[in-house]
């Protein structure tokens, strides 16, 4: 397959972006002292507690505590295992037993268990780097004490006193100097005392100076999925030298004092730096691992990870903590102050955890401000250029064996974790995600020859570090998850969204375009005829959702579900349109316009809602978590009320019944339904889900949870998603034109948002009061004819530049179209 090479990808990247910034917003346009920041009265309990820090590529969780400081730690690409074969030639053998089966006897069951055939083994899992430890003595009669992260400043802070003494700690991963900096200070000279250590639950060796401790280690050959959460360790497979080692390292700074090294009586650690009465302690952090790309075996010599760990941590020991501080802020500033959100008062006087504990008696619209804005500060801390994309918990893991290994769980969860980059602003950080599209384009062209005999490129539901992109679940794994051959399409629409937000030729020529025609490839091949002429797909799976036959059985493959439908029509129909503008492939367009028409349609079923097969089948669980068969709706654009009212209507009704019997319980389930009632333009449903994630979703630190046997766990989608859902309920512009407020609900009377990006590279700041649009201003980068909608019971009275009044065009259906060029700011304003 000829596809984009990774130099390629880079070589086009930084145009896309440049185009899809926007001014950085000033401080105080972004809130008042506490409006970004997350504060406590105690120490983490637990590590869903603990604060994030990290620069995309370095991870830290920090708990705060009195005796002891642990900075729990993560590097990107320290997974378990290396490349293997995945793909299984036995798929090719049983597909058309499959086919047969569901198409011409409708043996469903019979079918679930031919599918398992074409199963390969289990991907790899994310693995946890090890702790920083920092032991205090005399904290048992500490006051005061306050627990933050300045989402501002990307700074976990901690503070208390003691004797009268105020002592501070404050942790940040910089991007810029690519190390951990943690600093430790106290009101009065000569005060600062730790032991500091490192330690990992994988097999290693540590170095011990007065500097500092070098730690080199190994993470397992092989860690199967956890698909419930454990924190305890597990045996270590070291056979064949096949695990990724690993190099972390800190160094101390002092001021005055005495430092030294010691060997520890523990065995979590043997060895520990001491620091005595010291004016102030700077710690620095750095790791590495021998990763050397997806498709090569990580075996770098120790010898050199410990020299690419060590040498960010020699540049940085040049500066002073002032120096890196500054630094780290204005680099994370570039990013995260480009969007201001204000959505009413905020009570200053009650801390994180306690305010979302009031979310049952009390409205408090600024929370879901900071929630938002927490939201977009954890993609840019796990997902910058250059790095590996945001994971199941983004770049924060503890354990050896992660629920569902941590990895890039491909029907839904990591394309959600991407949705908010385009119109949060945050263009740079959707990044890695194309990076891993690429891979898979290069894996998955081998899992489409080698499983189906076809070509282009296909993935699946499971993705690892080693861009695994076969059916996983060798043994035991179901069908309705493990066999989802659609995440590719699914990923592309990622491609195309960020075409439609920059307007950037060059990325859809050099990047978009190429990694969506082999997935359009592989779905031509995939298509086959059904007994009426139309295409459908077969084995096809409504993602992890199981119907009920005619017998009353539970089943999961048939053919031509609707999620299968709605992907394969967009992409081609994208396809098609890419290669138009690029004036490209004129015979590959011709066999997509042929095949576009054919495809099986939407149906609306017997209670009036979207059917999510192509038969009406009864669902075996009504409340399933996954509403596939809405992709239409969000993120899709094909489902609109204006443009398509009664298939949005019956998406309606899915939604409605699909909620009413208790679905929507998981975090990512719940910002979903979120996204599907703004598109649906019902801001009190919307606002009515946020609840809902709020009170049953979301954990003290607000990290999405999901809900498992052993009690919750952080799950990164359902933030992600939730802060894309809150964006969609003030600015949309996937329906041809940029709707302003058209899910506002009625608990957020006033407010300004500045910063939203819209589809044609427009930046967006509105304001509102009494529920009501009071002035917007558009910000185009590019020169073009736009169309504008006004809130609901308002229209655009005029558009001004410099007090010149634009000419306008009504449309009939209600929006205005106005020629705007890439010079300046234009203000709306309404009536």
């Amino acid at each position: 397959m000829n596809g984009p090479t990774r130099r390629d990808f880079l070589a086009a990247l930084p145009l896309a972006l440049t185009m899809a910034q926007i001014e950085p917003a000033k401080a105080e346009d972004n809130a008042t002292e506490n409006d970004l920041v997350l504060w406590y009265r105690q120490p983490a309990r637990e590590w869903t507690e603990a604060l994030p820090i990290g620069n995309g590529r370095l991870g830290a969780m920090m708990f705060g505590g009195l005796g002891e400081e642990r900075l729990q730690l993560n590097e990107d690409t320290l997974w378990s295992g290396c490349p293997k074969q995945w793909n299984n030639p036995e798929a090719q053998r049983y597909l058309p037993v499959v086919r047969r089966l569901v198409m011409d006897e409708e043996k469903y069951v019979e079918a679930d268990a031919a599918c398992q055939h074409m199963q390969g083994p289990f991907n790899e899992s994310y693995e946890p780097l090890g702790n920083l430890r920092i032991k205090f003595a005399g904290t048992e009669k500490a006051e005061a004490y306050r627990r933050e992260l300045d989402l501002d400043t990307a700074t976990a802070r901690v503070s208390y006193r003691v004797d009268g003494v105020d002592f501070v700690r404050e942790a940040f991963i910089s991007a810029v100097d690519q190390v951990m900096v943690v600093r430790l200070t106290a009101s009065t000279p000569g005060r600062v005392s730790c032991v500091i250590s490192l330690d990992t639950p994988h097999p290693s060796l540590q170095q011990a100076s007065e500097a500092g401790i070098r730690l080199n280690g190994k993470a397992p050959s092989h860690s199967e999925p956890n698909y419930i959460g454990s924190d305890n360790p597990v045996a270590y497979d070291e056979t064949e030298g096949k695990g990724m080692r690993f190099c972390a390292e800190f160094r101390v700074v002092t001021k005055g004092g005495k430092t030294s090294q010691s060997a520890a009586t523990d065995s979590v650690s043997p060895y520990f730096v001491s620091v005595e009465n010291a004016d102030e302690v700077m710690l620095l952090f750095s790791a590495s691992t021998g990763f050397r790309g997806f498709d090569r075996q990580p075996d770098l010599p120790a010898e050199a990870i410990a020299q690419r760990c060590g040498k960010p941590l020699d540049a940085a020991a040049g500066k002073t903590y002032a120096a890196l501080r500054e630094r780290h802020v204005a680099d994370h500033q570039k990013l995260f102050r480009r969007v201001a959100l204000q959505l009413g008062p905020q009570p200053h006087d009650l801390p994180t955890d306690e305010r979302l504990k009031a979310v049952d008696a009390t409205a408090d619209p600024s929370l879901l401000a900071l929630y938002f804005q927490y939201g977009r500060y954890l993609l840019i801390c796990s997902s910058r250029p250059g790095t590996q994309p945001a994971n199941l918990q983004g770049v924060w893991n503890q354990e050896v064996r992660p629920p569902w290994s941590s990895n890039w769980t491909a029907n839904i969860n990591v394309q959600m974790n991407y949705w908010p980059a385009e119109s949060c602003n945050l263009s740079e950080c959707h990044g890695p995600m194309f990076d891993l599209i690429q891979g898979l384009s290069q894996t998955g062209h081998e899992t489409a020859r080698v499983n189906y005999g076809l070509g282009g490129w296909v993935s699946h539901h499971n993705v690892d570090l080693w861009r695994q992109s076969a059916p996983v679940g060798r043994g035991w794994g179901t069908p309705t998850w493990a066999n989802f051959p659609m995440s590719g399409p699914w990923f592309c629409q990622h491609l195309w969204d960020h075409y439609r937000f920059t307007q950037d030729l060059d990325f859809l020529r050099n990047v978009a375009y190429p990694l969506m025609k082999g997935s359009a490839e592989f779905c031509l091949g995939w298509l086959i005829e059904d007994k009426q002429g139309n295409l459908t797909t077969c084995p096809s799976f409504s993602t992890e959702n199981v119907f009920l036959t005619p017998e009353g059985k539970t089943a999961s493959v048939s053919a031509g579900c609707t999620l299968d439908m709605a992907l394969i029509r967009e992409l081609l129909s994208n396809c098609i349109e890419a290669s138009k503008l690029l004036s490209v492939d004129a015979d590959t367009r011709a066999q997509m316009e042929k095949a576009l028409p054919r495809l099986i349609p939407y149906q609306v079923g017997q209670y009036g809602q979207l059917q999510e097969w192509s038969k009406d089948f009864a669902e075996a669980e009504p409340g399933q978590r996954h509403m596939s068969q809405l992709y239409g709706l969000y993120p899709g654009c094909e489902i609109t009320p204006r443009r398509t009212p009664a298939l949005a209507n019956a998406a309606r009704v899915s939604l409605e019944r699909r909620l009413k019997a208790g679905g929507a319980y998981t975090g990512w389930s719940r910002a979903w339904a979120i996204a599907f009632w703004a598109r649906l333009l019902d801001g009190a449903m919307a606002q009515e889900s946020l609840t809902m994630l709020m009170k049953h979703s979301t954990g003290p630190s607000l990290f999405d949870t999901h809900p498992a046997e052993h009690g919750s766990i952080f799950q990164i989608d359902g933030n992600f998603g939730a802060t894309a859902a809150i964006a969609e309920m003030l600015l949309q512009s996937h329906d041809g034109e940029i709707a302003l407020l058209p899910a506002l609900p009625g608990v957020w009377p006033a407010g300004m948002v500045k910063g939203l990006r819209a589809r044609g590279n427009i930046g967006v700041a509105i304001e509102w009061s009494a529920g009501k649009a009071s002035r917007a201003t558009l910000a185009p980068a590019i020169s073009g004819t736009q169309q504008l909608r006004a809130p609901q019971g308002q229209h655009i009275a005029a558009i001004t530049q410099g007090g010149r009044e634009l000419p306008l065009t009504r449309n009939d259906n209600g929006s205005v179209s106005v020629k705007l060029d890439a010079a300046g700011d234009y203000e709306v304003k309404f009536g």
